[in-house]
């Protein structure tokens, strides 16, 4: 049995804290300014997360590879396996020219791409988080931002920008009910009070969300648009977790944004004359910007393999019916009687060899794994792509094939993922994460404004605000009684402060450089992200510093 320290190295728990941040550390100076391929920084970290388990926090080896292994297999499912199935049922839609015919669709939303891309991945992709999660907003989104003419690099940034609010409450509340779980807190409470932190951010989401695909341009021309979204959003998601339930906190709020913003888009007239896009803008072989992202998807865009007669009846519902298929699968997935029968068939264990207490002696938590075959997301995406398959008319074997290249393609992102989330067990089972954790809540009063950054840390880590939140909730409260802080603020703080490390996750930015072709280039996305995700950040540590106050005491309930 291994027990976690919390100070192994000198008995000091500064020093121990600076080792337990040499991991994460050697993973961003690869990633940003060694500027190596993803799966090498991940591998790399995880090397050093090792050796730091072995050699300071005594951990038998053994014990720190099963972790490792643990991690590598859970990246396999249900990650893998979610954005793999997801990346799948894009490469059916290009494979028979529905994509093509989904391009010239969206320009009858609207003339302009940019408020497309709203649309798309603030809106569409908090119905996704909301239903699925675990980088299938992000897997989806990215690769229908492609069929708006947006360059690979671009879609990518725009799409990890729009998976940053939903995630506090999405798959269907799992983060709050998985903290309330950890806490002990009613979850009835935590998800009121997330959802008067995340609302304010969700105001400024697609403001950000048109800085990354236009600059300055596209919030100077279309900022009234994207408040009108954010606030419909943001209002939507805070009425829904204060008198309904957090659980449809995502799913009122993408469509009140929707609604809104396609109410506002009706009204909207074109600010200039709509400039045509060159052929390929939207390759993925293509990685400058598009020449204006105010301008419709070209037109002309045809393959002559793929290309489809836009006149064949049931030719463009067919474009929209493997979306509307995911969401469906989803929805239909939470229906109660439907719901028990899927997670019955779920498999919970210890992993074989691996015995971890915590530095209280209580059992760890990171031992238990579950193995969820028919409940996981990708499990019901496979039964949306078997739907599409029909629906598209592609044969079995073509449809076999496409799937077998796609991981082929896959390879190296798979990799990236093994190399992330076994890094991420091995430091959680080790106890570096409990440290790093326990030397941040020593910052007394201040530990207010610092909670969210232990959030935004966990969902950079792990990719999963409900992974942060198991990680680091009962510390949140520990450290809120010992500071004489509210406990149901600061647990809180940490799912919001989490939505905003959604757009820096190696997981995700993973996941979306792999779906528009990108593998490799995962660091030029960081750089990207970095920026906007921490001043996000700020601006949440902020927030929840002036609710610890008696200015803004009064938003806690």
């Amino acid at each position: 049995m291994y027990q976690q320290p919390l100070q192994p190295v000198g008995g000091s728990l500064p020093l121990s804290a600076a080792c337990a941040a040499l991991p994460l550390l050697t993973l961003f100076v690869l990633l940003a300014v060694v500027r190596t391929r993803a799966w090498v920084a991940a591998f790399g970290a995880l090397s050093v997360a090792v050796l730091l388990a072995w050699g300071l926090w005594r951990m038998p080896l053994p014990q720190a590879l099963l972790a490792a292994a643990q991690g590598a297999t859970f990246a396999l499912f249900p990650l893998v396996w979610t954005f793999g199935t997801a990346i799948w049922i894009h490469r059916l839609t290009v494979h028979t020219g529905h994509f093509d015919t989904l391009r010239r669709e969206f320009a009858r939303l609207s003339d302009d791409r940019r408020l497309q891309a709203l649309v798309i991945a603030f809106c569409f992709g908090s119905l996704l988080e909301a239903l699925a999660g675990q980088g299938t907003p992000v897997a989806v989104t990215t690769v229908m931002l492609l069929a708006l003419g947006f360059s690979p690099l671009r879609a990518a940034a725009v799409a990890l920008v729009g998976n940053t609010v939903p995630a506090a409450f999405g798959p269907l509340g799992l983060p709050i009910t998985t903290l309330a779980g950890v806490t002990g807190l009613p979850a009835t409470e935590l998800g009121m009070m997330a959802g008067r932190q995340v609302p304010v951010i969700a105001v400024v989401v697609p403001l950000v969300l048109l800085v990354v695909a236009d600059g300055r341009r596209g919030v100077r021309e279309l900022w009234r648009p994207a408040l009108a979204c954010g606030g419909a959003f943001a209002v939507a998601q805070f009425v829904t977790a204060n008198w309904l339930t957090a659980a449809l906190a995502d799913i009122t709020a993408a469509f009140a944004g929707m609604g809104v913003l396609l109410l506002v888009t009706r009204r909207r007239r074109p600010a200039r004359r709509p400039v045509a896009v060159p052929v390929g803008a939207g390759s993925p072989h293509h990685d400058a910007p598009v020449d204006d992202p105010a301008a419709p998807p070209s037109t002309a865009l045809h393959d002559a393999s793929t290309s489809l007669d836009e006149g064949a009846p049931g030719a463009r519902w067919r474009a929209y019916a493997p979306y509307v298929t995911i969401v469906a699968v989803f929805a239909v997935s939470q229906v109660p009687a439907l719901k028990r029968l899927l997670d019955a068939g779920t498999l919970a264990f210890s992993w074989p060899g691996l015995h971890v207490v915590t530095a209280g002696g209580d059992p760890s938590p990171v031992t238990t794994f579950r193995f969820a075959w028919l409940a996981a997301p990708g499990s019901l995406l496979l039964v949306a792509g078997l739907i599409t398959v029909v629906l598209l008319r592609v044969s079995p074997r073509e449809a076999v094939g496409l799937y077998g290249r796609t991981l082929v393609e896959l390879r190296w992102a798979v990799a990236t993922v093994v190399g992330l989330l076994a890094l991420s067990f091995t430091m959680n089972a080790a106890g570096q994460v409990a440290t790093l954790g326990v030397w941040m809540a020593g910052a007394g009063g201040f530990f207010a404004v610092l909670a969210p950054v232990l959030g935004w840390l966990g969902v950079a880590l792990t990719g999963s605000d409900t992974s942060s939140n198991s990680l680091f909730g009962a510390l949140q409260v520990a450290a809120a009684q010992r500071a004489g802080l509210d406990p149901v603020l600061l647990a809180a703080a940490n799912a919001s402060g989490g939505t905003l490390g959604k757009m820096i996750s190696l997981q995700n930015l993973t996941i979306a450089a792999a779906a528009v072709g990108l593998t490799g280039r995962e660091g030029d996305l960081f750089r990207r992200m970095v920026g906007p995700s921490v001043l996000l950040l700020a601006l949440m540590c902020l927030l929840v510093g002036l609710q610890a106050t008696p200015l803004l005491a009064w938003m806690v309930p």
